[in-house]
Formats: C-alpha cells, sequence, structure tokens
C-alpha cells in the first residue's frame, strides 16, 4: 500500500509540473528544454534535441506528455544513480533520514553529519511535499541532490580561506601574470584593459606593468620594441584599482617593468597615489622593520615593485618632502642568464656533501674561470618620488644563490627567467629552495616565446619559487594548472607553502623527493560521463577520459579508460584507477575528456583541474571547463573518489 501510495503522489507531482505546457497539445524542442528547466534539471540543448528526435516516433517534431515523460526519465534517471540509490533504500521507492545518514556516513565519508543534516538536505532536495512532509526522500530529491553543488569534487572547506594567512609574504604562493596587459601575441597583439580586469577576477595578485615614456608627459605600457599597442598608464591604474579587490582581499602587488625617464616616472609616482591612496603602501608597517609582513596584515594594500634606492628608515623620514626634480643616478651589473657556474654531475648527486662544503667548491671554481664571468654594467636613472613608493618589493637583480646568501635584504625580491630557473632546479635544487625560503622569487617566461606560450609551472612551485608569472592570455595545460592550484584557499590568490619548502632547518629535493613522508594512495573509480560537450569536428563522439597528477617528477603520471563509442550522452567507464603520491602537498589532479581521433588525433572536450588536498572523497561530479577556461555545466564527470594518508 506504501509503495503506491508513493507511486501515485511522484505521478500527481509529475503531472502537475507539466499539465499546463500541454493544455493545447503537442510540444516542440524549444519547449520541452524550457520545460526540462521548470523540473531544475540542468540541461545541455544539443543532447535535448538528440533525445527529442530518439523520442519523437511520429517524426512531426512534436511530442506528446508520454514521450516528454521518457526523455525525462532518459535524463535523470541515470542508471549509475539508480543503483546507489537502491543499495540505501530497504523498498527501492525512497530514503528514510536514517538510509540518507547511512549513506552519507559510508559512502561521502561525512563523518560528523548527524540525523539533523539528513532532514535538512530533504528539505532542500525533495521535490515532492507529500515525501518531504514524511522524512523521505524519493529519487527524484537523491538525484537532484546528487546533481548539486554539494556534491562536487572540490571540498567546501577549501572554497574558504582557511589557511594561516599570518606568515610572511615570502611562505605563500602567490597568484602572478606575466606581461598582464597583453591578450594576444608578444609582438603584434593588442594591448588591453580586459588583461588586467581578467586577470584580477582570477585571483590574480601580481600584475606586470611595462611602463615607457609617451606623449605629452603621459607613460605608456605595452610591450617595448615591438608592434603591440599603447595603453596610457593611468587608465591602467584606474581598471586595477576597480577591480584589485573585487576576487580578494589580499594585496596586489604591481609588477613595474620600468623603462621611462625620470621625469614621466615622477607623473607614474603621482598617478599611483593620487588613485590608490590610501590603498598604496608607501611606508613601512611599524611592526615590520626588518621583516617581510603577512598577507593579513598587507589586506587592502597594493604594494609597487620597483628599484629602489637607500633604506626603509630613509624612505620614512623623507615622508610628505618634496620629491620632485630628485633623481638619483647609479650603476647596476648586468649579469648573463649563465652567469652561474655549472655543477659537475657527480658535485649535484653527492649526498654526503653540505651545502657549504658546495659552496667553497664553487667558488674555487669561479675564482678559477672569473676572467670568463659574463658580465657587464649600465646607468640607471631613478625617480626619488617613485623609489619611496617600493617599501616590501624592492627589484633586485638576481646575480647567483651565493651573493644572494650573503648580501640579500629581506625586502629584496627577484626576477629570474625560466631558462635560469630551470637549470638552478635541475643542478642546485637545495640551494634554489633555500633561497626560496629566504625571498620572494619570480620566475618570468623566456623572450623567445613570442607566441605567449607558456612554460609549466609545476617545476617552479616545486621549488618554492613564490611569483610564477604566466601569459594568463593562452590557455593551455600551464594555465590550467595555474587556475586549478589558486581555487585553494578560496581563490584568494595566496597559497600557504608546505612546510619543507617554509623551514629552513627542513631539507627536500623534488627529484628526490617523499615530502613530509606522508604519501597517499589515492583511488579514482571513473564511472560515468554526464552530458559531455558534443564534438565538434565529426559527428559522433567516441569519449575517453585521462587522469594526470602533476607535482613533482615522481609523482607525475597519468592513466587513461578505454574508448566509449558514439555516446557523449552518459558513456559508461566504470575504471578504477590507484595512484600512490608522494608529495601530495604539491600534487594537482588533472581529468582531461578527450574525442577519439585517428587522423588529427585526439579532440580536447573538457579538463577539470584542482589540488589532491582539496578532492572530497565518495561519490563526486568533476565539472568541466572548456579551454578558454568557461564552465560547461552540466557536462560532468561522475566519480567515486578515496584515499588514504599513510603514517
Amino acid at each position: 500500500m506504501e509503495t503506491r501510495h508513493h507511486e501515485y503522489a511522484e505521478a500527481k507531482w509529475f503531472l502537475s509540473k507539466i499539465q499546463e505546457e500541454f493544455r493545447g497539445g503537442k510540444i516542440g524542442v524549444e519547449n520541452t528544454h524550457k520545460l526540462l528547466e521548470k523540473f531544475d534539471i540542468p540541461c545541455n540543448f544539443a543532447h535535448v534535441k538528440q533525445i527529442f528526435k530518439e523520442n519523437d516516433r511520429q517524426k512531426q517534431g512534436k511530442i506528446t506528455i508520454e514521450e516528454f515523460r521518457a526523455i525525462y526519465r532518459c535524463i535523470t534517471h541515470r542508471e549509475e544513480i539508480i543503483e546507489i540509490f537502491n543499495t540505501y533504500s530497504k523498498n527501492r521507492k525512497f530514503l528514510s533520514e536514517n538510509n540518507l545518514t547511512e549513506f552519507l556516513t559510508q559512502e561521502q565519508y561525512e563523518l560528523e553529519i548527524n540525523y539533523s543534516a539528513s532532514t535538512e538536505i530533504i528539505k532542500k532536495y525533495e521535490p515532492i511535499d507529500e515525501m518531504k512532509n514524511e522524512g523521505q526522500m524519493s529519487f527524484e530529491g537523491f538525484a537532484r541532490y546528487i546533481f548539486s553543488p554539494e556534491c562536487l569534487l572540490f571540498k567546501d572547506k577549501c572554497k574558504r580561506v582557511y589557511q594561516d594567512m599570518n606568515q610572511p609574504l615570502k611562505d605563500y604562493f602567490i597568484s602572478s601574470s606575466h606581461n598582464t596587459y597583453l591578450v594576444s601575441d608578444q609582438l603584434i597583439g593588442p594591448s588591453d584593459i580586459w588583461g588586467y580586469v581578467s586577470a584580477l577576477v582570477k585571483g590574480c595578485r601580481c600584475l606586470e606593468i611595462d611602463c615607457w615614456d609617451g606623449a605629452e608627459n603621459e607613460p605608456v605600457v605595452y610591450h617595448g620594441y615591438t608592434l603591440t599597442s599603447k595603453l596610457l598608464f593611468k587608465t591602467v591604474i584606474q581598471a586595477i584599482n576597480k577591480y584589485a579587490f573585487m576576487s580578494s582581499e589580499y594585496p596586489v602587488v604591481l609588477s613595474l617593468e620600468n623603462h621611462c625617464s625620470p621625469s614621466q616616472q615622477e607623473v607614474m609616482a603621482d598617478i599611483l597615489q593620487s588613485t590608490f591612496g590610501d590603498f598604496l603602501l608607501s611606508d613601512m608597517l611599524d611592526e615590520f622593520p626588518d621583516t617581510l609582513p603577512s598577507p593579513e596584515a598587507l589586506k587592502f594594500k597594493i604594494l609597487v615593485k620597483n628599484k629602489k634606492i637607500g633604506t626603509l628608515q630613509e624612505t620614512r623620514e623623507r615622508k610628505g618632502a618634496d620629491k620632485q626634480g630628485q633623481v638619483i643616478e647609479y650603476e647596476e651589473d648586468v649579469y648573463d642568464e649563465d652567469n652561474e657556474e655549472p655543477l659537475k654531475e657527480g658535485e649535484t648527486r653527492n649526498i654526503f656533501l653540505s651545502m657549504v662544503q658546495q659552496e667553497m667548491e664553487r667558488d674555487s671554481l669561479m675564482l678559477t674561470r672569473g676572467a670568463f664571468a659574463k658580465r657587464r654594467t649600465r646607468k640607471l636613472k631613478i625617480a626619488l618620488a617613485l623609489s619611496d613608493l617600493v617599501i616590501y618589493t624592492k627589484a633586485e637583480k638576481f646575480r647567483s644563490l651565493r651573493y644572494s646568501r650573503r648580501y640579500q635584504q629581506f625586502n629584496e625580491n627577484n626576477s629570474i627567467g625560466e631558462s635560469q630557473a630551470r637549470k638552478l632546479s635541475k643542478l642546485r635544487a637545495h640551494e634554489l629552495i633555500f633561497h626560496t625560503k629566504s625571498f620572494i622569487t619570480r620566475v618570468y617566461p623566456k623572450m623567445i616565446r613570442a607566441d605567449s606560450s607558456n612554460f609549466n609551472p609545476q617545476e617552479f612551485w616545486n621549488v618554492g619559487c613564490q611569483m610564477v608569472a604566466l601569459n594568463f592570455q593562452t590557455p593551455g595545460l600551464p594555465m590550467d594548472l595555474q587556475n586549478g592550484k589558486f581555487l585553494d584557499n578560496g581563490g584568494s590568490g595566496y597559497l600557504l607553502k608546505p612546510d619543507f619548502l617554509r623551514d629552513a632547518t627542513l631539507s627536500f629535493n623534488p627529484r628526490e623527493a617523499i615530502g613530509d613522508g606522508h604519501p597517499i594512495t589515492l583511488t579514482i573509480r571513473l564511472i560515468s560521463g554526464i552530458q559531455l560537450p558534443i564534438s565538434l569536428s565529426s559527428s559522433k563522439t567516441d569519449a575517453l577520459v585521462i587522469i594526470e597528477v602533476h607535482g613533482v617528477p615522481n609523482d607525475h603520471t597519468k592513466q587513461q579508460t578505454r574508448v566509449v563509442k558514439n555516446n557523449a550522452f552518459s558513456p559508461r567507464w566504470n575504471e578504477t584507477f590507484t595512484f600512490t603520491v608522494q608529495v601530495p602537498e604539491l600534487a594537482l589532479i588533472r581529468f582531461v575528456v578527450e574525442n577519439q581521433g585517428f587522423i588529427t588525433g585526439n579532440e580536447f572536450l573538457g579538463q577539470y583541474t584542482l589540488p589532491l588536498l582539496c578532492m572530497n572523497k565518495g561519490y563526486r561530479r568533476v565539472p568541466l571547463f572548456s579551454k578558454a577556461g568557461e564552465n560547461l555545466e552540466p557536462s560532468s564527470l561522475f566519480v567515486y573518489v578515496w584515499y588514504i594518508e599513510s603514517d
């Protein structure tokens, strides 16, 4: 009797939702799509069209109520979700509050869940009033719960700022962009304010501004000595002022690539001060005279990264003074990227040598070969007004790791080209990590990347580089990793580095890495695809999924499913993959969906990347994003995730 009652309640509910639309008879595909959305079931129109066509028995472009019901059930009543529902439903008709609690604790690892939480879930997702009032969840409610944001792969906790934000700036990975003003290539493409706006909206906290002398004493922003278009410096600063703290309240660093004459540098200083006002950090904080402040201490502050003359105390003493026309000229050493003498392979791998012993050997090498050192000098002029706006982010030319250990000041930052950074990370990982534990280090793409391509940022995060600057305008794997990594910590653009990349007493080498010695065994059962993107290059979609692990070299791996032929709507794989991840603190997991292609190679359909430690356990949906980073909802993967941490 109870079963019949529930069947009647469901039929009554369903009819009440659709009868108005069918009053005039059959309905077409557009109205079918609208009606499905009325049920709070997200649908891709391309898939609706295909299913409509399959169910339109008379092929007149119109369907009956019964045909609509078949379409609805095809989209909502997915076999893999029915199987889970039936496992926990005693009568295969509904879940009681106890049944739901059992599912949440046993399958979803919601260990702190209680009876009242199950009640709230039923109230929120059960669409049939009779069921809701009896504290029961029908399959309709269960499906809506599974399709909801609560069952996404990304942990709720990671959507908020949860990390300790009171450590020095150098202890964080900082979301950083390169040549932010460019929205295309590096040579002839346009410069656009949108480059800054979109980067800030994505949570970027370090923007690059290439400044050059412009007409009528108005500094301009563009890629010097190229045909890229020009923006007024003041227009760029106004845009940054508007969007700086829209996505994150933590500090924004303006990395000035300054090629301006002293007079236009003064104009820049004036624009920065008048536009940002109190948001501009123009004096050291009393609590931090000789150490870097924390992101928390610098909330809603703009920091200028540029050359600086003199000490922070001297800057304070000049505060309020008239600096117009005051210019300082100084000589700067220019070192080629190969200035760091390479060690012999045997030396780099000799684990019995301490860092100090290695340094002594290198010093001897440097003295022996000093005559061949590639060193030049150049004269620079800097306006005091601009110099005094640089506080905790003083741009300092990188000479060598040895020089930095001896002479670099706490507020001096280095920018290192990717080729040199890669060489250091391979040959001198221990020393580079020691350097990044002490100083903010920025890595930028090499000049020959005229097409605005990117390097893989993971190799530089692995050695603790805080600002790994990418061309945000260029989609692909590097930006997928960037966007995925910085989803963490509320998308604030600041991620606390793991202990072994912060604590000077801990030794770490990513090439021999076992991290804190807590590897994770990660198991992912890839169950199915939900309304996957339809191929644009062929009439059918032969879907496969690749699961990649990005992290330290020993963790880098990938596995892939078999191909499911001609089914983008609901491909079933039911394949299980296991990964042992030695350094989970640095690991990112990337899901890639492709359409198999034999002639031109596989076609990219969508991807999702996130930090391993931000993954929920249990039955989860993996949202998919396009190459350009657009959410492809409702396209997703349905997975079961489980992992254990080793002691």
